[in-house]
């Protein structure tokens, strides 16, 4: 049985959302497309009561078909993908031409005069017309959320291959100063264990899940009070947050990779380690959040900035161009500036 649901899962995955608006609006507008290029062709002789008929026709037709695409993915979604995408254009062309018939029948028992005399070229030249716009704007959509399959997958490799990365040098450090406060501060030590192994719980049941503002602040204050007992007085933290919105949903473990490098390349490698800056704000219809800390002695080895490389990305992914994440050298700083979009 597992076998068997499994396939159809990922085959319903690739079906678009009928009912989103973005789909109905492209349903709309190629439909309207049709009717502006059949207006415009050389031989063309549409007036501008024909143009609103058709427009109102076409318009009417794309909504129809998105509801009953929206209604019938729950049936569609349990065929494989083979017979899915066909079955979903033959309800489509199905559709056009039944609808088509009852917009004839009426027209000519009303006498209006809306529609061509020949009822059955109406139908049919509206039919192969659906067939063949149905199958490139499937085949769109197909391409569509393939491409945003293969995204994802990317996104999904790439956070994975930084939990990787940076896990092993933190957690070694992490043991080794728990195994330094075992006996001279048992407290201390019993704290660190718990952040620790709250740190890793968020990390390994993370994945793509969201998470909030507040709750990935709160995994920084946890690993900081890690370092903190492992850099002693090199490491001095400043905050600056104001009135940001705790419960605002973002990527988990977007931020903590960002302080994680700011400690490692920059406070780390120097001898008299340096202050780290942790600022956040509201601004207009985004949070913007500075992760800085000095710049290494230039002995030290440079960031290689995969891990920034990484972050990028998937803010790209989840917030597209209302998201960006840039970085500077300025006064001797290093900064890492987050911006992400939040509701007003």
């Amino acid at each position: 049985m597992a076998d068997t649901l499994g396939p159809r899962k990922h085959d319903a995955a690739a079906l678009p959302d009928f009912c989103s608006a973005a789909s109905v609006f492209t349903l709309v507008i190629v439909a309207e497309l049709v009717v502006v290029i059949d207006a415009l062709a050389p031989d063309a002789r549409m007036q501008w009561r024909g143009f609103a008929t058709a427009t109102l026709f076409v318009v009417w037709l794309a909504l129809l078909a998105s509801l009953l695409l929206c209604r019938l993915k729950p049936l569609l979604i349990r065929w494989p993908r083979a017979f899915a995408w066909p079955l979903t254009w033959c309800a489509l062309v199905a559709m056009v031409a039944v609808a088509s018939a009852v917009v004839a029948w009426l027209d000519h028992a009303l006498g209006t005069a809306l529609t061509p005399t020949s009822s059955t070229r109406f139908i049919i030249g509206n039919t192969v017309l659906a067939a063949l716009l149905g199958a490139a704007l499937l085949r769109y959509f197909y391409v569509l959320a393939e491409w945003r399959a293969r995204l994802a997958a990317v996104a999904r490799a790439q956070f994975e291959a930084l939990q990787a990365r940076i896990r092993p040098h933190f957690l070694y450090n992490s043991m080794n100063t728990v195994a330094a406060l075992v006996r001279v501060d048992p407290d201390a030590a019993e704290r660190t264990v718990e952040d620790l192994s709250e740190l890793f719980r968020a990390s390994l049941g993370a994945g793509d899940k969201p998470s909030s503002l507040g709750a990935e602040l709160g995994l920084i204050d946890r690993y900081l009070a890690i370092e903190q007992l492992r850099l002693g007085d090199r490491l001095k933290v400043e905050r600056d947050l104001v009135d940001l919105p705790a419960d605002m949903e973002i990527p988990a473990l977007l931020l903590q990779p960002l302080v994680e490098n700011a400690v490692y390349h920059g406070i780390q490698p120097r001898r008299d380690g340096g202050t780290l800056r942790i600022a956040a704000r509201r601004v207009a219809n985004s949070v913007e959040i500075e992760v800085a800390n000095p710049l290494p002695d230039t002995s030290a080895p440079t960031r290689s900035g995969h891990g920034l490389d990484n972050v990028r990305r998937r803010i790209a992914y989840h917030f597209g161009e209302r998201g960006a994440l840039e970085t500077r050298n300025q006064d001797g700083e290093f900064r890492v500036l987050v911006r992400l979009p939040c509701a007003s």
